[in-house]
């Protein structure tokens, strides 16, 4: 039998802070990381809020420090989710303690950091620039910058890892497929560790008026922590955060071999396609069940050894709606008596790096018996209200299997299942 994948380290930056600790602290503390936008001018911006990361001087406890990350002379050839990932994978590493020098270990190391959207802030910088100044004034770094897989390119050259590089960009399924990717070339003998998961960082000008034009971002403005409500009559959109969240897996028996604490299991992995429409998902949810159900198989699990889901609900009226049909698809009526929350309702909806920091949430929610709330979440949707969905209030209970979703524009599906040691 094939030894199990395991998870051995995990680092996280996001609206909440930086650091596994303090962010879990906080999101089972029922704290919101949504605010009004303030690193820029908002006079032609309708979108006013989001998820930002806070720096250190915002928050001196769990702030973001880059200083600490990329010497100074460094960050002016980087993006932001280039920057963001190398934070989070410090501390997955240093969790994991696992810095190869042999050989082996380098060319046994595979490096899939996905993301949704990339470099934009580079891209809208550069064009500005462009458009001002011309030519000549553009930095040779912009394009080494943009480039979605260079988080990945750069956490490889940083740390000497010479087994597969990849980087998945599926829209906001993209760190759970990286994940699963990682999976897979474990599986497959290609690699004996992988540092996987996704980072974003895309909260600007052009994004906001891009995903405002679609109308699937929340207008609201006054109560910016309020705006984000999953699964609520009153939804009204989604919410855009930024960060990055990463793990190191590994199969248990590399674990042990080296020393190395199991976290938590990845037991199972699935993934579809919808092949119904470039931005819903299919109204029947068969597309999101397809990849559940082959994350069940994975796993060989039934669907009522579930004992919590954390949804990939990003509180639009529609795509809400559309995962609850899925889920139904799967659970029948059981569903009733399945937790199910989104914790999006507290960080915002990181796109890309979504399923990177939701499936951190899925681990600790396993390791812990600890299920995080769903936020402002008062008068549940009529097609909802029979099910169980943790409303304003961390929940104890026994918790051995957590299923974690993700879906993307393109119609791509993603499912994983995190398991107890």
């Amino acid at each position: 039998m094939n030894s199990p994948i395991v998870i051995t380290g995990m680092g996280i930056i996001s609206p909440l802070g930086c650091g596994v600790k303090p962010v879990w602290s906080r999101l089972l503390a029922g704290t919101s990381g949504i605010d009004l936008i303030s690193r820029f001018d908002l006079e032609d911006v309708p979108i006013k809020i989001a998820g930002l990361v806070p720096d250190i001087e915002q928050d001196p406890v769990a702030g973001f420090d880059s200083a600490k990350v990329v010497p100074p002379k460094d960050l002016k050839k980087l993006d932001l989710f280039t920057v963001y990932a190398f934070a989070a994978a410090q501390e997955a590493l240093e969790q994991a303690n696992w810095f190869p020098e042999s050989e082996h270990d380098q060319l046994s190391t595979a490096t899939i950091i996905a993301t949704g959207v990339g470099g934009l802030s580079t891209i809208s910088n550069a064009q500005k620039t462009l458009d001002s100044r011309g030519f000549k004034r553009l930095s040779p770094f912009t394009a080494p910058a943009f480039l979605a897989n260079m988080a990945a390119g750069n956490l490889s050259i940083k740390y000497g890892f010479r087994g597969p590089l990849g980087c998945p960009v599926t829209a906001c399924a993209a760190s759970l497929q990286a994940i699963g990717d990682g999976m897979r070339l474990i599986r497959s003998g290609e690699a004996e560790v992988a540092l996987v998961g996704g980072s974003e960082a895309c909260v600007n000008p052009l994004s906001l008026g891009s995903f405002n034009a679609l109308k699937a971002l929340s207008p609201e403005a006054e109560n910016p922590q309020q705006a984000s409500r999953p699964f609520d009559q009153a939804r009204n959109g989604f919410v855009m955060g930024e960060g990055a969240g990463l793990m190191v897996i590994e199969t248990l028996e590399h674990a042990l071999a080296r020393g190395a604490t199991p976290l938590a299991v990845l037991s199972g992995y699935g993934t579809s396609s919808d092949a119904y429409h470039i931005t819903s998902g299919r109204p029947d949810g068969q597309g999101a069940a397809a990849a559940v159900h082959r994350a069940l198989k994975m796993a060989d699990m039934n669907a009522n050894d579930i004992d919590y889901i954390n949804a990939h609900a990003t509180s639009t009226p529609v795509g809400d709606g559309a995962e609850i049909t899925s889920l139904r698809n799967v659970f029948g009526a059981g569903l009733a008596c399945i937790p199910i929350s989104s914790t999006k309702s507290a960080t915002g909806h990181l796109l890309g790096a979504a399923g990177g920091i939701e499936s951190i949430f899925s681990a600790l929610a396993v390791i812990e018996d600890r299920l995080p709330a769903t936020l402002n979440l008062d008068n549940p949707d009529e097609s909802m209200a029979d099910l169980d969905l943790v409303p304003n209030q961390t929940r104890e209970t026994k918790n051995n299997h957590t299923l974690c979703n993700g879906f993307g524009f393109g119609g791509v599906n993603a499912a994983l299942i995190v398991s107890k040691i």
